[in-house]
C-alpha cells in the first residue's frame, strides 16, 4: 500500500478501533490498486525473475529489448538461449533519467547477442529489482533481535514506531517486510512525576527523552499521549490523543508505545532471515505525489461511504451548482498524478 492506515486515520481525525482500521485498510488497498491502474505501473520494488521471447513482433531491433510493464530497478542476472549476458556487456535505459527503465540494449560493441534458444519462447531470462524506484529512509532500528525466520513480530526503537505504519514497506537487511498491524510494547521507562488530568498539563517527565521520537503515541495506564516536541527528559505531548480519556497518573506509572510491529516475513520476492538487535530498520517511500492521491482517494471513499455516496458541497466558483465531493480538487490531483508519474503509450517501430 502507499499510504499508511495512520496517514488515513490522521486525515479524518479518526480514532483507533478494530472496525475502522479494517475499513481504513480496505480503502487503502482500493486506492493504491487504483492509482497502479491510473498510471500503468506498480511503483514497489519486487525481486523476480521474468522471461521475454525473442525475437517477437516488438523486436525491430534485434539488440534491444522492451520491458513494457516490468519495469527495472536494477539487473541480478542477464541470459538468452541459456548463454549468460555479462553486465559489461548491455545497458539499462534510459541512462539519463532511469530507473525506472523501460529496456535493456545489448552493447553494440561487446560480443553479446539476444537469441539462440530452440524457440524464441522465453529466449530471455532476466532477474532483478522491478519497479519504479528503490528510495529508502532509514528510519531506525531493532530493539531486540529476530531469532527465526518465521518470527511474524520485531520490536522497533521510537524513532522506527513514530515513522512506520499499517502498510509500510520495511526493509533489515536483504530482507523486506509489510507491517500488517501495531501492538504496545514496554518502553523500559517510568513516568518521572505526577500528571494531572487536565489537558494544560501536556509536561510528561521521563528518565531519558532520547529513548522517544516527536510524533510518536505513548500509552500511559489507558491514556495515550501524542508527542510533539522533546526537551532534554521532558516530553511534551497532547493529552487524550486519540480518543482516549484523559486522566491522572501517578510518578512510576510505566510507559508504553505502539512499537511491536505485526509483519509479513520475505515478502516482494526476498528470503525470509535472522536479524540482530540494533540492525538498521529501512523504510522504502512511495513517490509523493503517488502517496498524496492514494491518501486523498481512501479519505474521499471512506467519506463517501459515511454519506452513502450522495453528499455534495458547493463548488466555491461562485456558481450555485453542486458537484461530488472528488469533482475538482481531487481530478485535479489525479491529473497530476498521471502528467508526473503516469507510464505513458510508446510507439514501436515495425
Amino acid at each position: 500500500m502507499y499510504a499508511t492506515r495512520e496517514d488515513v486515520m490522521r486525515a479524518l481525525d479518526s480514532k483507533t478501533t478494530a472496525r475502522n482500521a479494517s475499513q481504513v485498510d480496505r480503502a487503502i488497498e482500493s486506492a493504491s490498486r487504483d492509482v497502479e491502474a491510473l498510471c500503468h505501473r506498480r511503483f514497489y520494488p519486487q525481486i523476480a525473475t521474468r522471461y521475454f521471447d525473442f525475437p517477437g513482433p516488438q523486436y525491430a531491433r534485434p539488440w534491444r529489448l522492451w520491458l513494457d510493464d516490468s519495469e527495472l530497478i536494477s539487473v541480478t542476472s542477464l541470459s538468452s538461449g541459456g548463454v549468460p549476458i555479462n553486465e559489461a556487456d548491455f545497458f539499462l535505459e534510459p541512462n539519463r533519467s532511469g530507473p525506472p527503465y523501460n529496456r535493456v540494449e545489448i552493447d553494440l560493441a561487446g560480443p553479446a547477442t539476444f537469441g539462440g534458444g530452440d524457440t524464441h519462447q522465453r529466449d530471455i531470462t532476466l532477474t532483478g529489482l522491478f519497479g519504479y524506484r528503490n528510495d529508502e529512509t532509514t528510519v531506525g532500528a531493532l530493539t531486540a533481535a529476530v531469532a527465526s525466520a518465521n518470527a511474524t513480530s520485531i520490536t522497533v526503537d521510537g524513532p522506527a514506531a513514530a515513522a512506520l505504519g499499517v502498510g509500510s514497506v520495511v526493509r533489515l537487511g536483504a530482507e523486506r517486510l509489510l507491517v500488517t498491524a501495531r501492538t504496545m510494547a514496554d518502553t523500559g521507562q517510568n513516568l518521572a512525576g505526577d500528571l494531572t488530568a487536565q489537558n494544560s498539563a501536556v509536561s510528561v517527565t521521563v528518565a531519558d527523552g532520547s529513548g522517544f521520537a516527536v510524533d510518536e503515541v505513548v500509552l500511559i495506564e489507558s491514556e495515550r499521549m501524542l508527542i510533539v516536541d522533546i526537551a532534554g527528559n521532558t516530553l511534551t505531548v497532547k493529552r487524550g490523543w486519540d480518543g482516549s480519556v484523559l486522566a491522572a497518573h501517578t510518578a512510576g506509572a510505566d510507559i508504553y508505545a505502539p512499537r511491536t510491529l505485526t509483519v509479513r516475513r520475505g515478502a516482494l520476492g526476498t528470503t525470509a532471515a535472522a536479524h540482530d538487535s540494533g540492525a538498521a530498520v529501512v523504510r522504502w517511500d512511495p513517490p509523493g505525489p503517488v502517496r498524496d492521491l492514494v491518501l486523498a482517494e481512501a479519505v474521499a471513499q471512506l467519506d463517501n461511504e459515511r454519506t452513502g455516496y450522495a453528499r455534495t458541497r458547493r463548488t466555491g466558483d461562485g456558481g450555485s451548482s453542486e458537484r461530488a465531493m472528488d469533482a475538482t480538487a481531487l481530478a485535479a490531483l489525479r491529473d497530476r498524478v498521471y502528467a508526473s508519474h503516469g507510464r505513458k503509450a510508446r510507439v514501436r517501430a515495425v
